[in-house]
């Protein structure tokens, strides 16, 4: 069986919304991505998917924030020290609880990964 789920967080950070699809197949294809979301959320523009594209963004920082903790071998405990946060702090960040602002990005990406944060705006 094929998972996929979606979190849609509200701007008030007061509910999380995850929704679970399974075996979408289309002429025994998986459906892309895009696809699913038009399917279910409709086309860029109308509110339903603008909500969805704005949670995500905030989702995908503490995701890859989350993959980078793992592959350096970190608890969210051993991060906070390094970084000079809380445990607590951490777990909300990666599972889109707390938004992060960019300073302390910074600090997690440099002190706690020994990384460099890139930003980049594309028109």
């Amino acid at each position: 069986m094929k998972l996929l789920y979606l979190c849609v967080v509200n701007k008030e950070k007061k509910y999380r919304q995850v929704v679970f699809f399974k075996d979408y197949f289309q002429n025994n294809n998986l459906l892309t991505l895009e696809e699913l979301k038009e399917q279910h959320y409709g086309k860029r523009g109308n509110d339903k998917r603008e909500a969805l594209e704005e949670g995500y963004k905030n989702f995908k920082i503490g995701a890859l924030l989350h993959e980078a903790r793992r592959a350096q071998g970190l608890t969210q405990e051993e991060l906070a020290k390094k970084t000079g946060t809380t445990k607590s702090y951490i777990s909300k960040i990666e599972n889109n609880v707390k938004e992060v602002r960019i300073s302390t990005l910074q600090k997690i990406v440099e002190l706690g990964f020994g990384g460099h944060l890139e930003i980049s705006i594309k028109l």
